[in-house]
């Protein structure tokens, strides 16, 4: 994913006012939900993304949280939560959820923020792209147990799995 690169924008008030305004410099489609949440679309390697930003003042953090187009049925629903324990043990920054209700994967990440200083600009891109960067990463193993029937094993091994060179 690229992102255009800029000088830092005047403070503002709010951290979802920043990320309005990374947006807009980047042309990516977005609602402003209210005051403290935003939602972007953004295309990665493998599906587009939805990405939720939430400011939760009462913990002074930064919320994101990025959903998959992808439906996970009931009969698939226990070997994705296998998938979801073994990606998770690997990460280092954020984790996967699935949404029981929706039978949605999400990826899901909390930045504390330091009292009244809000996210750089490169601070919010860096989060989005950390994001977008795992789901693409791991797209591919959810679509292996979802949709191909997949163990939990075998898709994160055949997801992972990288190449040297192109064909």
């Amino acid at each position: 994913m690229s992102l255009i690169d800029y000088d830092e924008f005047s403070q503002t008030a709010n951290p979802i006012d920043r990320i309005e305004e990374v947006a807009n410099g980047n042309d990516w489609t977005y609602e402003r939900v209210g005051d403290d949440e935003i939602t972007i679309s953004v295309t990665g390697r493998w599906s587009a993304y939805h990405v939720a930003f939430t400011h939760m003042d009462e913990f002074d953090s930064l919320h994101i949280a990025v959903a998959f187009d992808l439906k996970v049925t009931e009969p698939r629903y226990t070997e994705v939560t296998r998938l979801l324990a073994l990606v998770n043990e690997r990460m280092w920054m954020g984790h996967f959820d699935l949404w029981s209700k929706e039978g949605v994967v999400i990826f899901r990440h909390t930045q504390l923020l330091a009292g009244d200083e809000l996210p750089a600009t490169s601070h919010v891109q860096a989060l989005l792209s950390h994001a977008v960067e795992t789901c693409d990463s791991h797209y591919q193993a959810f679509q292996f147990v979802v949709w191909a029937g997949k163990s939990a094993a075998d898709a994160l091994e055949g997801a992972l799995f990288e190449t040297v060179g192109e064909a």
